[in-house]
């Protein structure tokens, strides 16, 4: 009798669970703290355990699930390691801030895709591997992530990671046209937050 209760309410919490991810749109992350409402943490983590055994949903890290998009051409598709990162944000009520190659890329400054995404953050530091990629965040002041744009604050971690004296004069140009883009407010504000000699090089952008 105690099995078949047990199994009555582990069946229970697994078809909660099923539920729930199929409100959810395909693609979105999945946490299991996302279906604390339908049983024990154990009872949901064995839930989710069951639904990757079968295929209904796909395992992306430790603790991080998700239901696959299915494209009729190239099959299925699984959340960027940016999604993943935003996610994790969301969840945890912390701010990130993309920085080094990672901005360099998500500016179009550099075509090389980094196997390791530093984000600061006003959160606790880790280290999280999403498959073949590495998604690190650093604990940083309340200061840096204070920037209000958001091309002014990659162009700052950008032209860090570039390094004083080490740009070149298209990459400058390009920057410049990415900050003309940005909203004056929120670019006068986080030129304040720059380094002087990364100062001088954003402020031609308000000419």
């Amino acid at each position: 009798m105690l099995q078949n209760k047990a199994f009555i309410i582990m069946y229970g919490v697994e078809k909660q669970v099923k539920d729930r991810v199929l409100g959810r749109k395909r693609g979105a992350v999945l946490f299991p703290d996302d279906f604390e409402i339908c049983g024990s943490s154990e009872a949901v983590r064995l839930a989710l355990h069951r639904l990757e055994k079968e295929g209904f949903i796909r395992r992306l890290a430790h603790g991080i699930y998700y239901r696959p998009i299915i494209d009729d051409l190239i099959g299925e598709l699984r959340p960027s390691v940016e999604e993943v990162a935003q996610s994790i944000a969301k969840r945890d009520k912390i701010r990130l801030m993309p920085t080094g190659a990672y901005a360099l890329n998500a500016l179009g400054l550099s075509t090389q895709v980094p196997m390791k995404l530093v984000f600061l953050t006003d959160g606790a530091p880790r280290i999280i591997q999403v498959g073949k990629v590495t998604i690190k965040l650093k604990k940083t002041t309340p200061k840096v992530l204070s920037a209000k744009g958001k091309i002014s604050s990659l162009v700052i971690q950008a032209l860090k990671e570039i390094g004083k004296d080490k740009i070149y004069d298209e990459e400058e140009v390009k920057i410049l046209g990415l900050l003309k883009k940005e909203d004056p407010k929120h670019l006068i504000h986080d030129i304040s937050l720059a380094p002087v000699w990364i100062q001088k090089i954003m402020k031609k952008a308000l000419n």
